[in-house]
């Protein structure tokens, strides 16, 4: 039996998740409401254009362009507009005035989530976030609440739908990248400006986030070493195969120590990586996403499902409705983020790592041990090499294939550095990192 208050919704934005969250709203709501013990109104929901199509057919009568009245008359406030501004304004707005707030901006968390949570510390209203990484999977409650009192090490991600895709594309049909990102655009699944994907700038952004929550820390976006899929060829990816890897774009964040300064800290990068086929990652296919995490307590654990796609990313907002319903319900503050470790950030030459490198090099004898060479004076150990020539001689190079053991990046960028300045190597065709084993 409901016998609190009925409690007021506004939703800011009606897109494709906003629509979804709106209908749901309105079909479960009085489900949802006994679930908490309120009743859940959605009371109205701001848009930019009235007359702008949908895709849901809702209400009129709850459309607005008065966001800030509508803000000021809420108590939980959802934010699906996307971007900086004017969704930090309205953040604000709504946190001051006391209102708990729901937001699936990744890009907002990563770039001003310290001042957004310290003003809903100050208020004592509540920031929730669990659609802004992983669409449908739950990752922010469980790193949040349930691993609070671990230590986490490590988290291997897989948290951009559209990289996915095209890579698995790549790897299973053998599309060039052109093509498979020409399909991921014809499904919906890439933007007709497909950067902020395929650039690594999304995944940069869920990184910064997921780091953060995961050590205790604040860690900046501009801290977050990334490189997107723009160079990856079908080429590697099938001499990937090959080998027993799969390529894939990995947000990685993980405790490590400074090889030269011995400074104990954490990093965070975003990069196409090789992960062994045995490797959980390694069946995440499709546009799906994935989060293995590394903990000295709990062990090895993944979540795995649909990364994006306007259910399913409704599915964790009103998962976070429910949460701030019931929050309001028993009553008490907001709870703050546990960020306040103060852990180093470090860069990515402190990281240590195994690579593939792909060499061109003249096909005469002693080019071998010249290359070997070169590695060694760097002090990056080589653990593997396989060489292939061009049948019948019919070219004067052959490609080098070159697998190392652990090294850090700065020993590795000196190292390729020193190998195109060879004359016996006439190109550095790929420099892959190997993750996961």
């Amino acid at each position: 039996m409901i016998e609190y208050r009925n409690l007021r919704i506004a939703l800011l934005g009606a897109g494709s998740v906003g629509a979804q969250v709106a209908s749901l709203l309105i079909e479960h709501g009085t489900e949802l409401g006994e679930r908490v013990g309120a009743g859940l109104e959605l009371v109205g929901i701001a848009v930019r254009d009235l007359k702008a199509a949908r895709t849901a057919d809702l209400p009129e009568h709850l459309f607005t362009t008065d966001a800030e009245s509508l803000i000021l008359g809420a108590d939980i406030v959802i934010e699906l507009i996307g971007g900086i501004e004017p969704a930090r304004t309205y953040l604000e707005l709504a946190l001051n005035s006391g209102a708990d707030v729901i937001t699936a901006n990744k890009a907002l968390l990563a770039t001003h989530g310290p001042e957004l949570f310290e003003i809903a510390e100050q208020v004592g209203a509540q920031l929730y976030y669990e659609a802004a990484v992983g669409g449908a999977i739950p990752i922010i409650r469980p790193l949040r609440d349930s691993l609070a009192g671990d230590r986490v090490r490590r988290i291997l991600g897989i948290v951009n739908g559209t990289t996915n895709y095209i890579l698995d594309r790549m790897d299973v049909e053998g599309d060039t990248l052109e093509e498979a990102l020409a399909e991921a655009q014809r499904l919906g699944y890439a933007e007709s400006d497909p950067a902020a994907d395929v650039e690594g700038y999304d995944a940069a952004q869920k990184a910064a986030i997921l780091a953060s929550l995961a050590f205790h820390t604040t860690v900046p976006l501009d801290s977050v070493y990334r490189e997107g899929i723009l160079a990856i060829t079908s080429e590697q990816v099938a001499a990937a195969r090959r080998s027993g890897f799969v390529v894939k774009l990995l947000a990685i964040c993980e405790r490590l120590t400074d090889p030269v300064t011995g400074v104990e800290g954490v990093s965070a990068r975003v990069h196409p990586a090789l992960v062994p086929d045995t490797h959980p990652l390694a069946a995440v296919h499709g546009a799906n996403n994935a989060v293995f995490l590394e903990a000295e307590a709990a062990g090895s654990l993944m979540f795995y499902g649909a990364g994006a796609g306007g259910v399913q990313t409704a599915s964790a907002v009103l998962g976070d409705v429910v949460s701030a319903a019931r929050r309001h319900v028993i009553g008490g503050p907001g709870v703050a983020e546990s960020t306040r470790a103060d852990i180093p950030i470090l860069p990515i030459s402190s990281v240590s790592t195994r690579y593939r490198i792909t060499l061109e090099v003249a096909d005469k004898p002693g080019v071998l041990a010249r290359v070997a060479t070169l590695f060694s004076e760097h002090g990056v150990s080589v653990e593997a090499v396989r060489q292939d020539a061009r049948p019948d001689g019919a070219s004067p190079t052959a490609t080098l294939v070159i697998g190392t053991h652990e090294a850090t990046e700065s020993a590795l960028a000196a190292t390729v550095a020193a190998l195109g300045a060879t004359d016996v190597v006439s190109a550095v065709s790929s420099v892959l990192r190997v993750e996961g084993l």
